[in-house]
C-alpha cells in the first residue's frame, strides 16, 4: 500500500543560508514524516542558481511521492513584503528585493505559501511542538529566537499573523537601550538584536574581561560563580531579556512564548529572565509559561509543511 496521498499530505521546505531541506508529513493531523530530503543553497552562486536548487529538491519529493502537490510550504529569512512580493532583510543576501514567490510559483507550477523562518518555528511549537503537548488549549503563541540574530513569529489561533508590512513578531529590532547596545544593521544603536544576541553577548563579555570565549563557556562561567565578567553578562541579559520581553507582552499578552536558538538554551533565561519580567510590564505581575521548543531543527521545515494544512 503507497503511503503517500496527495489529498491528504503536506509539504514543506526550509530555505537556509546553506541548505535547503523539504519534508512530507502524512497530514497535518498525523504527522509522520514520508519523506526528508536536503540540498545545498549554495548562496554564493547566485539568485537563480538557488530557485535552480529548490526545484531539484521538488523533483526528489516529487519522485519519492509519486505526485506533485498543488500547494506548497516556504520557510525564507527575511521577510516577503505582501504590496510588491519581493524579499527584504534577508542575511541571504542574493534574495533582497527578489520576487521568490512569484518565480517560485512559474517555475514549478503550483501554489507557494511563504513566511519567515521564525513564524515556521512559532507555528511547528504551535502545533506540533511544545505548546501542542503542554498548552493545548493556547491561543496566542509566541515564538522567539535567539541566537546570531533575534527574531520572532506570532501565531494565533494556529495561524500565522504576518501583519500589512508583512513584520508582524519582528521584535528583534525594537529599541531597547543606545547606551547599552550596538550598531546594528537595521540602522538602530541599541536594538534588541544588538544586545540580547549572542555575538553581542560575546562581544560585552570580552570588553569587560579582555578575553574572547564561546557564548556556552561565558555562561557555564557564569553558572559555576567562577567569573565575574561572565557573571555581568548573564546579569545584563536577564535584565534586558526581561525589559525587551515585556513590552511584547504589554501589546499582545500571549499565552505561552517559546525561546529557540542558542542563546535560549541558557537556564538563567527561564528563572532569573522571566523574574525580571515583573519589574517592567504593565501589571507587575507575568506568570505566562516561557518555556525551551521540543522540535529542534526541525521546527522550520515542519512548520512550512502547516503554511498548507
Amino acid at each position: 500500500m503507497n503511503s503517500f496521498n496527495q489529498h491528504e499530505n503536506i509539504w514543506g521546505i526550509d530555505l537556509g543560508g546553506t541548505k535547503i531541506e523539504g519534508v512530507i508529513l502524512r497530514s497535518a493531523q498525523e504527522p509522520e514524516v514520508l519523506f526528508r530530503h536536503r540540498v545545498p543553497t549554495g548562496a554564493d552562486l547566485g539568485y537563480a542558481h538557488i530557485l535552480g536548487q529548490l526545484a531539484q529538491l521538488v523533483q526528489h519529493m516529487a519522485a519519492a511521492a509519486g505526485y506533485r502537490p498543488a500547494r506548497l510550504g516556504i520557510g525564507t529569512p527575511g521577510t516577503t513584503v505582501p504590496k510588491t512580493g519581493l524579499i527584504k532583510n534577508c542575511n541571504a543576501t542574493v534574495l533582497n528585493g527578489q520576487p521568490l514567490r512569484a518565480d517560485l510559483e512559474q517555475l514549478l507550477a503550483m501554489q507557494v505559501v511563504i513566511a519567515n523562518d521564525a513564524n515556521c518555528f512559532a507555528l511547528a511549537e504551535a502545533r506540533l511542538g511544545v505548546v501542542k503537548q503542554q498548552f493545548p488549549a493556547a491561543k496566542v503563541v509566541f515564538g522567539i529566537i535567539l541566537g546570531t540574530g533575534v527574531g520572532g513569529g506570532l501565531v494565533v489561533n494556529n495561524q500565522v499573523i504576518e501583519g500589512f508590512h508583512g513584520i508582524a513578531g519582528e521584535w528583534g529590532h525594537n529599541y531597547l537601550s543606545e547606551v547599552e547596545g550596538y550598531p546594528c544593521f537595521c540602522g538602530k544603536t541599541g536594538c534588541n538584536e544588538s544586545i540580547l544576541a549572542g555575538p553581542a553577548l560575546e562581544r560585552y563579555y570580552a570588553q569587560q574581561s579582555g578575553q574572547a570565549r564561546r557564548l556556552p563557556d561565558i555562561a557555564s562561567r557564569a553558572a559555576a560563580g567562577s567569573d565575574a565578567a561572565a557573571t555581568q553578562t548573564m546579569d545584563r541579559l536577564t535584565s534586558f531579556f526581561g525589559l525587551a520581553l515585556s513590552g511584547l507582552i504589554n501589546v499582545l499578552d500571549p499565552d505561552v512564548i517559546v525561546i529557540g536558538g542558542g542563546v535560549g538554551n541558557i537556564d538563567c533565561l527561564y528563572q532569573a529572565g522571566v523574574a525580571s519580567v515583573n519589574a517592567h510590564v504593565f501589571d507587575h505581575q507575568f506568570e505566562a509559561p516561557v518555556v525551551k521548543p521540543l522540535l529542534g531543527d526541525s521546527a522550520g521545515v515542519f512548520g512550512a509543511a502547516y503554511l498548507v494544512a
